[in-house]
């Protein structure tokens, strides 16, 4: 694949911890996986990490609230909760050009790969925007199936695309020289989907964990006796679960912490991960995050709390909070 699009562990890691912080007026991002997750007060982001490609952008519009972030490898997106989605970062392969005619479709979920970005409509239909016509890094994760229809989920890998439809069956395209997109056969009752740099995911209705693709690191080979899991999560070689009790359980490359979560975490409600990091929000508001640090992408900036959504990829990380009443 492609420097520019697989990421690489000799991606500079002495940049200088940066934080920025989205009053309505000033978002600042640095990405994940590459799924988004809801929330509905009126919000605003807090972002940390990796930002190249000048990832800020003034995206006042209109006093409508922040529903739901997603991050891609070097752009991220935000829904907002009137339907529009609002995009910023690198541009080189048309990733942070947003449809015109999107945001007059009701958008409800979003979802950002590395060069890519998906959108799930009202009426259960994706548009995805990015590489097309040969350009430099088009695997045809952006070209969405003609016959895909009754979608309930999206999800973005590095370069390959997901969706999980109404009847708990899964559809991928894109890049597939790994198997990422060979939905294994009969794979049905699912409820949740993730995409890795090149593997996938699909949490099953009874709490269990299927998984396809590269294995390189043994990110396809799910714990044993894995169960009673309500979230998922896949990073750039390794993967989150997270179980109903409020733990994590992860697997996947090692090598530079990403799995190693930490001794007593508990009371997590949500999951995200970077290429080599991985994030955990808990009850109370308040994130973990663990693994690579080159970048500064674990250092949670002081005084975070009260937040809503995580989302992550590559070297950076953005939180959802909720905004503080006057």
């Amino acid at each position: 694949m492609n420097k520019l699009v697989s990421k690489s562990l000799q991606r500079t890691h002495g940049k200088n911890f940066l934080l920025c912080h989205l009053s309505l007026f000033l978002i600042a991002a640095a990405l994940q996986m590459c799924s988004a997750t809801m929330a509905g007060e009126s919000s605003h982001i807090i972002a940390w990490g990796d930002i190249n490609y000048d990832m800020t952008n003034d995206v006042a519009q209109s006093g409508s609230s922040i529903a739901a972030i997603a991050s891609g490898d070097f752009h991220s997106l935000i829904l907002r909760r009137d339907g529009n989605v609002v995009a910023w970062g690198d541009d080189r392969f048309g990733q942070s050009q947003v449809p015109s005619m999107l945001n007059r479709h009701g958008v409800v979920k979003i979802a950002a790969g590395n060069v890519h970005s998906l959108a799930l409509l009202g009426n259960g239909t994706v548009m995805a925007w990015g590489p097309s016509g040969g350009m430099y890094g088009d695997y045809g994760q952006a070209a969405v199936p003609t016959d895909l229809k009754k979608v309930k989920a999206i999800a973005a890998g590095g370069t390959h695309s997901l969706a999980l439809q109404s009847d708990g069956t899964v559809a991928a395209w894109g890049f597939d020289a790994y198997g990422q997109c060979d939905v294994p056969p009969g794979l049905s009752s699912v409820v949740a989907i993730a995409g890795g740099m090149y593997h996938s995911l699909a949490l099953k209705r009874d709490g269990t964990v299927v998984a396809w693709g590269d294995d390189t690191h043994e990110q396809c080979n799910v714990p044993a006796g894995l169960n009673h899991v309500i979230a998922i999560a896949a990073g750039g070689y390794h993967n989150l679960a997270l179980k109903s009790d409020g733990t994590v359980v992860s697997w996947g490359m090692y090598g530079l912490g990403e799995c190693d979560v930490p001794p007593g975490l508990n009371h997590v409600v949500a999951i995200a991960t970077g290429d080599h990091h991985s994030v955990a929000l808990r009850r109370d508001g308040t994130v973990v995050a663990w693994g690579l640090n080159g970048a500064g992408q674990c250092n949670i900036p002081a005084g975070v709390k009260n937040v809503r959504a995580i989302s992550a990829h590559g070297d950076h990380t953005m939180v959802l909070v909720k905004a503080s009443r006057k």
